[in-house]
């Protein structure tokens, strides 16, 4: 089963945010808690970690924004 990697909410007024960097390629192999993406807000960039371990299927590209919950990725 393919866990969902979201894009977080880090703040009350956050509406969006933007993946400036994936530190891992698509199809590699992530460990929970490993970093696994820069997000960037109107606010700062916050390295954001694997939510579980398992096979990374990267769904959107970097440098673009995209509305808080946006299913950025999987983990199988």
């Amino acid at each position: 089963m393919a866990f969902e990697v979201l894009l977080p909410k880090l703040d009350f007024a956050m509406a969006e945010g933007t993946v400036s960097e994936w530190f891992a390629q698509d199809g590699a192999t992530v460990k929970a808690g490993a970093p696994l993406y820069a997000l960037e807000t109107g606010k700062a960039v916050q390295e954001v970690e694997a939510p579980a371990s398992g096979t990374l299927k990267i769904l959107v590209p970097v440098g673009e924004a995209y509305p808080v919950g946006t299913v950025l990725a999987t983990i199988e």
